[in-house]
């Protein structure tokens, strides 16, 4: 790890949504993402791979829709182990949901929808990490071309349910200034900026292609509020790390505070995210 960089076994791990209607939207991740209802209670839902839970789901029928100016989820992007389980979700999204993207990325194979409360999803599965390619700079080459849907269509393998060991590899957010996003997420967290695009920037730690996407595509200009993302959470491999993380936010200034068994701190965008480890 460098001194000023996160551990290379950071990985992001849950993803906390505020819905008007948890019982609409819990059966959607369950029936078209594939995702095994870990615990379901009067306004609320935990979903995950069977194990470990990766996305939860907070109902609050007075919570006002998302404005169209706000910050918040551009997408979760749940990662797959295999091109069969990216098959067999794209064969759930071609039977029972709508399909609104598809690409090659690369170093990626991704699937694009949106759920019941207009919530941005993508399913994908990596490619191996030595068929990724660097670019000058050290950075990952990635671009978005059309997606082979039908290699990925003859890959399936027929579940309905994903398969253990699907998580969540990375968040993208709609942010409104890419340059007080990257001032958080790399120099004072401590991700490294792994590509740019016109209008948005990709970090990571670890060399992994992106944990946390950020773009000003659709021209927000207000903090996040109303329904949509409520929390991501940063998963990091010790307590040190985690405290060292926050060493280095409270140093840029950011306040951070004790949550559960971890610590949490706003963007400057007032997205949640929380640190544990």
């Amino acid at each position: 790890m460098d001194a000023e960089g996160l551990p290379p076994e950071t990985a992001i791990g849950r993803v906390a949504l505020t819905v008007g209607d948890v019982r609409d939207v819990a059966e959607f991740y369950e029936r078209v993402v594939g995702l095994a209802v870990h615990e379901r209670r009067d306004g609320s839902a935990v979903l995950g791979d069977g194990e470990i839970p990766l996305l939860e789901l907070h109902e609050d029928r007075t919570a006002p829709e998302r404005p169209r100016s706000a910050a918040g989820l551009f997408h979760t992007a749940f990662r797959v182990p295999s091109r069969g389980a990216l098959g067999d979700a794209l064969a759930r999204l071609d039977e029972q949901w709508q399909l609104s993207g598809a690409a090659d990325h690369l170093v990626s194979e991704a699937l694009y929808c949106r759920d019941p409360e207009g919530n941005g999803v993508e399913i994908y599965r990596d490619r191996p990490r030595s068929a990724w390619e660097e670019t000058p700079d050290g950075g990952v080459r990635m671009a978005t071309k059309p997606l082979d849907t039908g290699g990925v269509r003859g890959a399936a393998a027929g579940d309905e349910i994903v398969p253990l060991g699907t998580d969540v590899g990375h968040v993208h957010l709609e942010v409104t200034d890419l340059d007080a996003a990257r001032a958080f997420y790399a120099d004072a967290l401590g991700m490294s900026v792994r590509t740019t695009y016109e209008g948005a920037c990709f970090l990571a730690a670890g060399g992994y292609h992106h944990h946390v996407g950020a773009n000003v595509w659709n021209g927000r200009s207000t903090p996040a509020s109303g329904r949509g993302l409520e929390w991501v959470e940063l998963r990091l491999p010790t307590d040190a790390g985690v405290a060292a993380a926050r060493e280095r936010l409270e140093r840029a200034g950011y306040a951070v505070e004790a949550v559960g068994d971890g610590v949490r701190v706003t963007d400057p965008d007032g997205i949640d995210l929380r640190l544990r480890s």
